[in-house]
């Protein structure tokens, strides 16, 4: 039967039903899931995307399209079952919409199955038409706010009178879970300081988590909670009142000076006849007869599996598949007229739809002198940064609460900060809030824009979900550390970094770089930003490091491969390798520099990058670190967790192996036994030698 044949309320419920029971079809079958959720927010999810969604199934990566958020990611097939019915079309890496679907009904058939694109979380880069990755709660409403404010940063940068570019809304919907993460206060303060309009989160108030109600841990005035953040607050008392959805919709559009929530009251497992089922709450399938019963409930085939009727995917075609189609066509032709009359900003917008750079980016990369006194790494950052900055117009800068701490103020012409009364500005303030400046970051980049953001190494524990999620989402975000070992000083031990290199160093993924002068930080800032979907953790000093000379030394191009031979021997092969980062790469060469009049043959590697290091060819490695050569020492202030594997076993490694402390810098620093003498001390050990060089 055609849709256009039935009753609006009819067809609406079919649909609605559809999507209940492709949800718990493809959990009964996979033996593994949520079941709850999907059937108690399909209305809402079909009112939004059927009635209000802008988004061309067609072409699911057009910029202005407003972004669906599932926060509570493990309500998965909620989604899936959406892009199936929406028809959404699948898009390559390379940005190309493909001829094939992004979910077929067999994907959902094989959910949470091996190379499914219906897997168990909401993947970005795997499924198109998911905006984020979701699964660890709290993620996906923080991400929203970054991908929010990019849409009001493009408006205000591209936007011109009779060219409205750039306006599109983020919903994002989000349980109890996502609402008790600490993440959701830190991601909902800045929405309401940013008055984010066009931000909307939908809270499926439902009161069951695993643990069982809510109320055993958690009794929030949630309303209350967000007018206290400057948000709009609105609610629904039955999830599925269609009428009442519109308009809690409708009062979302309306509100035009601060973000909106939606509390809907829900029932998991509704429609079903029986009281909340124990097994949905807790993450289980609901059972044959149950299914079959929550079926028979509602007027399906109870024994039919994966069953579409007729006309509901035809419904879709007419409803969000035709606006979102309208709407898209509608914004080429504006976009058409724009490019001609603004071509260099209509460059700019395509350029950064696809991850490119603009021609002579790096051109004002600065190089630096050698100095003996040197300049903190840091600092050298920041000259470099804004020499990118001003020939990169989408690169925006943030800082926790640490902007001129961590060296990131953004110092050129035009370079303001970015508040609710300057949306174009350059510069973000995060507020103390770790966790949610990294989670921006992600929203801000998956929306095209060039992100970084920055606090203490240390800090970056608070951080390291949205971290680890840049990664996995192959984003190509710059976390800025800075305050990088014990060398703080004074701070002493909670602000004084020891296990964090390593704990970065575990993401798969992300690049961290930690550069030894002021030259091998502007290598790393060009390659961190030649890579478009490499996440980068540049780590810095606080202190001043001496800028090598790189007359007598190898050029800093070398950080390109993660490691390489900055000092060699001479007369030979070398004897004794000391590998370093950072700023224990002077110490290094200060030691190579005594071993030499010693008569010691020895050799310094820079290692600022253990990631593109373990990338590099064999041969190449070899070359570095000979096998031939066992007498090795590691210098670096930080846990020597993973410096093993190039050290080997008849080296040493100079590094943490306790908290630091409260001190001025060289008294820590000669406390822990970062010093020259040090050095040469250790290289005289694996060498088999006594203090005074003999055998």
């Amino acid at each position: 039967m055609a849709a256009t044949t039935q009753p609006r309320v009819e067809i609406d419920q079919l649909a609605i039903n559809t999507i209940r029971t492709l949800s718990i079809d493809a959990i009964q079958k996979a033996n593994s899931g949520h079941p709850g959720t999907p059937m108690a927010l399909a209305p809402v999810a079909y009112t939004l995307w059927q009635k209000f969604l802008r988004f061309d199934p067609s072409e699911p990566i057009w910029p202005n399209r407003d972004r669906f958020v599932l926060s509570n990611g493990h309500a998965s097939m909620l989604l899936y079952s959406l892009l199936f019915l929406a028809g959404v079309r699948a898009v390559d890496p390379d940005y190309e919409v493909l001829g094939r679907e992004s979910v077929t009904l067999e994907d959902i058939e094989s959910f949470r199955q091996l190379d499914s694109k219906a897997p168990g979380h909401p993947e970005y880069r795997w499924t198109s038409g998911v905006e984020t990755t979701t699964g660890p709660l709290g993620q996906g409403i923080a991400t929203s706010v970054g991908m929010a404010i990019a849409s009001k940063w493009q408006a205000a940068t591209f936007n011109r009178p009779g060219f409205e570019l750039f306006d599109f809304d983020v919903y994002a919907l989000a349980g109890d879970g996502c609402m008790m993460e600490g993440i959701s206060s830190e991601a909902a303060s800045l929405a309401g300081h940013q008055q984010l309009a066009n931000l909307c989160w939908i809270y499926d108030n439902n009161h069951i988590t695993i643990d069982g109600r809510t109320e055993i841990a958690y009794q929030d005035d949630v309303a209350a909670r967000f007018m206290g953040y400057g948000w709009n607050v609105t609610r629904v008392g039955d999830a599925n009142d269609l009428v009442l959805l519109d308009r809690a919709f409708e009062t979302f559009r309306a509100t035009e000076d601060r973000p909106t929530l939606i509390i809907v009251d829900s029932h998991i497992g509704y429609g079903s006849p029986h009281k909340v089922d124990t097994a949905a709450a807790h993450g289980e399938p609901l059972g044959e007869e149950e299914v079959r019963e929550t079926k028979r409930s509602y007027g399906w085939p109870e024994d039919a599996q994966f069953l579409v009727p007729d006309g509901v995917r035809a419904h879709f075609d007419e409803g969000i598949g035709e606006r979102g189609m309208r709407l898209r066509e509608e914004w080429e032709t504006v976009f058409e007229s724009y490019h001609r009359e603004h071509e260099t900003l209509a460059h700019q917008i395509e350029a950064m739809q696809r991850r490119e750079l603009p021609e002579g980016w790096d051109r004002d990369i600065p190089s630096f002198d050698a100095d003996a006194k040197g300049i903190a790494t840091r600092k050298a950052s920041n000259k470099v940064q804004n020499a990118i900055a001003a020939r990169v117009p989408w690169y925006v800068s943030g800082s926790a609460d640490l902007t001129d701490s961590t060296s990131v103020r953004l110092d050129f012409d035009g370079a303001v900060d970015l508040q609710p009364a300057a949306r174009a500005g350059r510069q973000l303030h995060f507020g103390i809030r770790e966790h949610e400046a990294a989670a921006s970051s992600n929203g801000l980049s998956l929306s095209k824009l060039r992100p970084s953001w920055s606090t203490y190494l240390t800090f970056s524990d608070y951080a390291r979900p949205a971290i680890r999620l840049s990664a996995l989402m192959e984003l190509p975000v710059i976390h800025i550390f800075t305050h990088d070992s014990i060398g703080l000083g004074e701070d002493g031990p909670t602000h004084q970094p020891v296990e964090q290199l390593a704990s970065l160093r575990a993401i798969p993924g992300l690049n961290v770089i930690r550069p030894c002068d002021a030259n091998e930080v502007a290598e790393a800032w060009r390659l961190t930003f030649e890579q478009d979907h490499q996440p980068v953790a540049l780590v810095l000093t606080r202190q001043n490091v001496p800028v090598l000379d790189r007359a007598r030394y190898a050029p800093a191009d070398g950080l390109r491969r993660g490691g390489y031979v900055l000092a060699d021997a001479e007369g030979g092969d070398p004897e004794v390798i000391l590998i370093a980062t950072g700023s224990e790469v002077a110490l290094a060469v200060e030691a190579y520099e005594q071993l030499g009049t010693e008569g010691v043959r020895a050799r310094v590697v820079s290692l600022p990058s253990f990631y593109l290091f373990d990338q590099q060819p064999e041969d190449y490695r070899e070359s570095v670190l000979p096998t031939a050569v066992t007498a090795r020492v590691s210098v670096e202030e930080a846990s020597t967790l993973g410096w093993d594997r190039y050290v080997g076993p008849q080296g040493k490694m100079i590094g943490m192996h306790t908290f630091g402390s409260s001190a001025p810098l060289r008294d820590v620093l000669t406390e822990f036994g970062f010093t020259p003498e040090r050095v040469v001390q250790t290289a005289r050990e694996v060498l088999g030698r006594s203090e005074e060089g003999g055998p």
